[in-house]
């Protein structure tokens, strides 16, 4: 897994995997939890990856779009 940058300094996560259909999300707590193309839908999956990369609002955006729609 990736550090997760966490640009704005209060993030509840900790670091991310990205594989072609899913992105795997590890929190601050150490529970690790993946969103995929057939929960969460395409375009989350592809917002999250953005997220991600970017080191910043990928908790915000989870906890709004997709806080139960991990496998």
């Amino acid at each position: 897994m990736e550090r997760y940058a966490n640009r704005n300094g209060q993030s509840g996560v900790s670091a991310y995997e990205i594989g072609t259909n899913y992105i795997r999300i590890r929190f601050s707590s150490g529970s690790v939890y993946q969103y995929s193309y057939r929960k969460a839908g395409q375009y989350h999956v592809d917002n999250m990856k953005r997220l991600a990369t970017q080191g910043y609002g990928l908790n915000s955006y989870i906890n709004a779009y997709v806080k139960f729609k991990y496998d």
